[in-house]
This record gives C-alpha cells, structure tokens and sequence, in this order.
C-alpha cells in the first residue's frame, strides 16, 4: 500500500457525465492487481474530507494508472473539473483483487453500468481469446468506449435497456443466453456492477454450478477495515460473521457471502 501525491496527466470525458483519468505513479502501476482500488482526496485541503474510492480501470505504460468514475456528488463532480499536471493524493492499491484464470480456462465478464472499470483491467491484464465481455448500460448515450482505454481487440457484447444500442433488455440476459449453450469446458464469471445484477448474477451461476468470483460496490470512509462501514455478512458455512467490502474484497467468491442479507 502506497500514500503519495500523484500528478493527473490526463482527465477527459468519454461519456456525458463519466471520465477517464490517468494519474502517474509507477510505484502503484507496478503492485495494483484486477479488482483492486484506490482510495483518491478529490481536492487539496479537507474539503471534501473523506477519500473516495475508485476501482482501477487499468495500467497506461508502466508509470501510471486509469480511473473511471461517474459524476454521482459532490466529490466526483470536484474531480471532473481537474485538470492536467494538477495533484491528487492516493492511497493504494487496496482490496483484494481477481483470482485470474489458468491460460486456457473460458473467462465470462459481466459488467453494468460503471463497473465495466475493474473488468477493462481484468481483459487487459490476461489477454485472453477466450474471454468474452458482456456490457449493460441504460441507453447507448452511457456506453463506454473501452478502445479509449486499450482493449481495441476485446469484441464486447452489448446490452441497453432502451435497446438503442445491442441487445435490447439486461446484460443478464445476455449470460443466461451465453449458459444456455453448449462448452467444452465449465467458465469461470466475473462480474462488477450494481447490486441488483450481481444477485441476478449470483443466482444464474448458484444454479448452474458455475464459479464466479464478483466485485462489490461499497461507500468506504477509510478503505482500510477501520472504520467498519462497509460490512457485509459471510454465508453460514463460514466461521467469519462479516467481511469488509474494502479489507477482505472487494472482489468475493459468491459462495462466501449471505447474499439473502445484501
């Protein structure tokens, strides 16, 4: 875990309310894993107090590291107004990342809305041809160009609920038509997103028996298991009553959490 100043190198929009930012650090370029975060000061001073955390989307050229984030508040609409060679402190990498699958093993990604940020980091860490991404978005307006951010030879399966653009419905659906057909071999899912999705997520893979290891969204003050904000409980099999999205995910295997609690 490293805490520096990191300069900005680039902070552009890529769709009407989220962006794309770079910030140089080869320190955290070199240790941050899929599925790991960062917990960002959105301004100098303390004003906003608290760091918000933000999945990392990616490493650019071994010296630094891609956040994706939409404008939600107050902190995030601070930070869209930053700009190149302005300073940011961070704290991280953090959490616990992706359990990455053998070269060969079929990985499905399934992501919706924001969260396609950790799994753009997952397809570009395994460059692998038999991962298949699956992306939801309310309407065409919100899709992410994801060639913006290196994976320009990932083909991505797109849903919108509007069905402005691909398939017209829930990217669920788009799993649940993908299971449905014949594999040589049993794929591992991997899926971030918002919380509705992941139970349907959780229960289409529980009832196929089909492994899948999820990325959970949590507001976290500290990021660091301190201030026990971000607590989910474990499922009964387990002798931990609760994890910490932020110290013991955020990325879980789905066996382990009470998902009739979440």
């Amino acid at each position: 875990m490293i805490e520096q100043n990191t300069e900005i190198i680039f902070n552009k929009k890529v769709t009407t309310d989220t962006f794309l930012m770079r910030l140089r650090s080869p320190e955290i370029a070199a240790e941050a894993r899929p599925g790991q975060f960062v917990m960002i000061q959105a301004r100098t001073g303390v004003d906003p107090l608290l760091r918000r955390p933000f999945s990392i989307c990616g490493i650019h050229e071994d010296d630094g590291f891609l956040i994706l984030y939409r404008v939600v508040g107050r902190g995030t609409a601070i930070m869209s107004k930053a700009r190149e060679g302005d300073i940011l402190s961070v704290l991280g990498p953090l959490g616990r990342g992706f359990d990455l699958p053998q070269k060969g093993h079929k990985a499905l990604l399934v992501a919706g809305g924001i969260g396609i940020a950790p799994l753009i980091f997952f397809a570009q860490t395994i460059q692998n041809s038999d991962l298949i991404f699956m992306a939801g978005y309310g309407s065409a307006s919100e899709i992410v160009p994801i060639e913006q951010i290196g994976l320009g030879n990932v083909k991505v399966l797109i849903a919108t609920d509007d069905g402005t653009t691909g398939y017209r419905g829930l990217v669920t659906e788009v799993l649940e038509s993908h299971l449905a057909g014949p594999y040589d071999n049993i794929p591992t899912v991997f899926s971030c997103g918002p919380l509705p999705m992941l139970k349907r997520v959780v229960t289409i893979t529980l009832d196929r028996g089909i492994p899948c290891q999820v990325s959970l969204e949590a507001s976290m003050a500290c990021g660091l298991g301190a201030c026990q904000g971000c607590a989910v409980k474990s499922s009964s099999k387990k002798d931990q009553p609760y994890y910490h999205v932020c110290k013991d995910g955020p990325v879980f295997d789905v066996y382990t959490l009470d998902w009739k609690s979440i």
